[in-house]
Order: structure tokens, then C-alpha cells, then sequence
């Protein structure tokens, strides 16, 4: 499986905003972003005029990024987000949410998106009852995500210390280590600072 393998405070650089990449760290002194809020590399600090195409590029290369997902994946969530009612940008957002790795991390399980793909990954979760270990599925309104039996034990999850506020379109029971989606989510609910419609419009040419 692809994956980028760079450094995730990089990306965060370039695109001039924080993606959360790294979990406590993007929180604290340490944020790369923080101590040099200017783009990587050797002309980083130099000021360009982007065009409207790099404006266009720039916004999805974020919510790319933001996901931790690669060009393919994002393409073929684009695509189903263009045959689905609504807004198109609306809706590559929500599928976005839906995913596996993402719905882990907003639950607390993981400190960044990066940790809840490999926990996935690594099968340490249920869907519904049965193992899951695919980071990409869909996850729909009223499906259950749980713990496995046998990862219960871990200091992983023995020791959650999650800090997030849990999503209103979401439930998560520390307790039991489970977690629920209750409604699908609005574009309210996206966190992300991103314009969609430039998204849309780029695909579109």
C-alpha cells in the first residue's frame, strides 16, 4: 500500500495551516508551523503571486493532506462524491468523515489520523461486531465501531487520554471502548478550513 513517508511537518508548512499530522506535538512549542511559519525548502521565504489554478491545487492538496490519503484515493472519492445528490463539495467532505481511519481518530482512539490508520491496519477494531481492518471502508449512520477482545488489554487503550471534544455526529463510551456514528455528517461538522468549491472547479476543468 502507498503512503507517504516524508516528513508530516513539511506538509503542514507548505500549506501554510496546520493538518494535525503529528497528535500532542501540533499542540505544543514544538509545532513546526510555529517556529517557521514559511513554506520548506530553498526559495520557502520568497513571496509568489499563485494563479487561479494554483489556488485550486493548493486547497485540495490541504484536505488531501489533512486526511493523510493520496492522489488516487482522493480522485476516486471525488468521482462518487460527483454522482451522489448535493453539493459535490459538500459530499467528498462527508465520505471524507465517513472513512474508518478518520472516524477512529474522531472518536479519541488515536492522536492523529496517521495512528488510528495503523491501529486499523493492524486489526484492533470491529465494525458491527466483525473485524475490520481496511482503512478506507465507508461507515454509515448507526454502525457500531468497537475494540477487539483481544486489544482491550493493550496500554493503548488502557490508557486513553484523549482531550478532543467528540463530534456531535458521533458518540464514543470510554468505558466500553465503543463508539457510534448517529447521523451522517453536515458540512458544519468538518473542522477544516477549506474551501470545497475550489476543489470542485478543479476537477471540473
Amino acid at each position: 500500500m502507498a503512503r507517504y513517508t516524508d516528513a508530516s511537518c513539511r506538509l503542514c508548512r507548505r500549506e501554510g495551516d496546520k493538518l494535525f499530522l503529528k497528535g500532542q506535538r501540533c499542540y505544543s512549542s514544538k509545532c513546526a508551523l510555529a517556529r517557521r511559519s514559511f513554506a520548506p525548502g530553498q526559495h520557502g521565504q520568497g513571496r509568489k503571486k499563485m494563479s487561479e489554478y494554483g489556488v485550486q491545487l493548493r486547497e485540495k492538496q490541504k484536505t488531501k493532506r489533512f486526511y493523510g490519503i493520496l492522489e488516487g484515493q482522493f480522485r476516486a472519492t471525488f468521482d462518487r462524491a460527483d454522482h451522489m445528490k448535493g453539493k459535490t463539495g459538500d459530499n467528498l467532505l462527508q465520505l471524507l468523515e465517513l472513512r474508518m481511519d478518520n472516524v477512529v481518530y474522531r472518536m479519541g482512539f488515536a492522536a492523529s489520523r496517521a495512528e488510528a490508520r495503523q491501529l486499523v491496519t493492524h486489526g484492533h477494531f470491529t465494525l458491527n461486531g466483525k473485524k475490520a481492518d481496511i482503512p478506507s471502508i465507508l461507515i454509515k449512520a448507526g454502525d457500531e465501531i468497537a475494540v477487539r477482545e483481544s486489544s482491550r488489554k493493550s496500554t493503548k487503550f488502557t490508557n486513553l487520554s484523549n482531550t478532543r471534544p467528540t463530534p456531535a455526529w458521533l458518540t464514543f463510551n470510554e468505558e466500553t471502548l465503543t463508539g457510534k456514528v448517529i447521523v451522517l455528517p453536515s458540512r458544519e461538522d468538518v473542522d477544516i478550513e477549506v474551501k470545497e468549491t475550489l476543489i470542485v472547479e478543479l476537477y471540473s476543468k
